[in-house]
């Protein structure tokens, strides 16, 4: 894998290459570095040395007009694809391409990648960029990494010192502070037919209960509810999620409602590599976002960073324009809707331990430096194989100031089959920010009441 020397030589990358064990906070003195050369949350404020990643100017901060507060504006509209890489010019960019995005390429004719011109659009709310300072200087990875102490609100370790604190970026990266959305999620077939699942969410981080109570549930991060709502056969099964911030001293809390016996059970299953929610074995639980839940099985190594093109921007493949159909086709996503740019990536090895079980043997995630949300995975077989390759759609939500991903999709590339999660084309009103919710919304109770058929 061939790295920028820029990015290599920079004060940050050499730590952080050669600590691979270090779980320390930084000085005070390497923590000014935060709004100076780096922005708040620790990306680099500077160009690219080819200008492909564009200065850091504030991101996008005039919301574009024509915005409702439903039907998101692509604020790039008129823009075309600078060029489009396919397999007659695959290895022209390779140095810019992950693994997967190349073996993607090869194995799909009609699998291909449209580059933009990059925007850095990403920016935060003040009170986030404060807390990922106060993070620099006190955060530190409990023993043996499984679990954060002195950790506030959002991006304990805005410049990381190792591969595990990456990944802990991405596990707590801000995604807003309460909210719901109606996602749904396809698992194709091989010829492209598929039937939608529909899922209601609700995700309420432990400081934005209505109830709060500082010193209660102190080592919950947030809590997540899932219901299915479509189809008929599948609805209402609910699956609730205490996300736990030290799992050594308290793993992840679950439960599951079965509607079918009516009966509410702690669901442990739900963590590393068992099976995702409807996903017909395409996804394991901690698929879900990319990766989420405990890091323990694996050991992290920071590769380092480097300029690669990902899915971003993506507002024409959430735009209310197209429906399911337009989107989902046989193989992968139509990537006739997609858009790419260059962007900086972190690039983080995972390795399984050994006498440590996971189908998944080693995965090499690529986590954008202005979101800290993993862009693209490439997921190795336990033979070394490169077996599914996932891929996160950025996108922004400017009214909110809240980066998230329009669109999921996990490729198998020995089924030829594929999941694709999160889309709300067909759905008004799909995101509510900010809303109200109390602890009682979050117990196994509450599982029954949402639960009832």
């Amino acid at each position: 894998m061939k790295f920028s020397k820029k990015l290599l030589a920079s004060g940050v990358i050499a730590v952080s290459m050669l600590a691979g064990t270090a779980w320390a906070k930084v000085s005070p003195q390497e923590a000014a570095k935060l709004d100076n050369q780096l922005t708040g949350i620790g990306a680099e404020k500077a160009a690219s040395a080819d200008g492909l990643v564009p200065a850091w100017d504030g991101g996008l901060t005039k919301i574009p007009a024509g915005f409702d507060g439903n039907n998101y504006v692509n604020p790039f509209a008129d823009e075309k694809p600078l060029f489009v890489i396919d397999q007659s010019n695959v290895d022209k960019y390779k140095d810019h391409l992950s693994a997967g995005e190349i073996a993607m390429i090869k194995r799909y004719k009609d699998y291909t990648i449209p580059v933009y011109t990059s925007h850095r659009t990403v920016t935060y709310p003040a009170d986030i960029y404060a807390d990922a300072k106060k993070n620099a200087v006190n955060t530190e990875l409990v023993t043996g990494g499984n679990g954060l102490k002195d950790f506030d609100t959002a991006i304990p370790f805005p410049i990381p010192q190792n591969g595990l604190e990456v990944i802990w970026n991405h596990i707590m990266r801000y995604r807003g502070r309460s909210l719901s959305r109606d996602v749904v999620q396809v698992t194709p077939l091989a010829n492209g037919d598929y039937s939608p699942v529909q899922f209601h969410e609700d995700l309420t981080f432990r400081t934005a209960l209505t109830d709060y109570k500082p010193g209660v549930d102190s080592n919950v991060l947030f809590y997540f509810k899932q219901a299915i709502t479509a189809p008929a056969r599948l609805a209402g099964n609910v699956l609730l999620v205490h996300e736990t911030i030290d799992q050594v001293k308290e793993p992840r809390r679950a439960w599951i409602y079965n509607a079918g016996q009516r009966r509410v059970r702690r669901a442990p299953q739900v963590a590393y590599d068992g099976p995702g929610t409807a996903s017909d074995g395409l996804r394991t639980t901690d698929d879900f976002d990319m990766f989420n839940g405990a890091p323990d099985r694996y050991d992290w190594k920071l590769l380092g960073k480097k300029e690669l093109y990902i899915p971003y921007n993506s507002y024409q493949i959430f735009s209310k324009k197209y429906k399911y159909s337009d989107i989902v086709k046989a193989g992968h996503i139509n990537q006739n809707l997609a858009r790419y740019e260059m962007h900086r990536v972190w690039v983080v090895q995972a390795t399984l331990k050994p006498g440590k079980r996971h189908i998944y043997a080693k995965r090499v995630f690529y986590i954008d430096e202005d979101t800290w949300g993993a862009s693209e995975e490439d997921i190795y077989d336990s033979r070394g194989e490169l077996w599914r390759v996932a891929e996160a759609h950025n996108i922004y939500f400017y009214d909110q100031k809240i980066p998230w991903y329009a669109l999921q999709a996990i490729y198998d590339l020995q089924s030829g089959r594929y999941i694709a999660m999160g889309l709300t084309n067909e759905i008004p009103n799909a995101y509510k920010f900010g809303v109200k919710r109390s602890s009682e919304d979050f117990t196994p109770a509450a599982l029954r009441r949402e639960g009832i058929r």
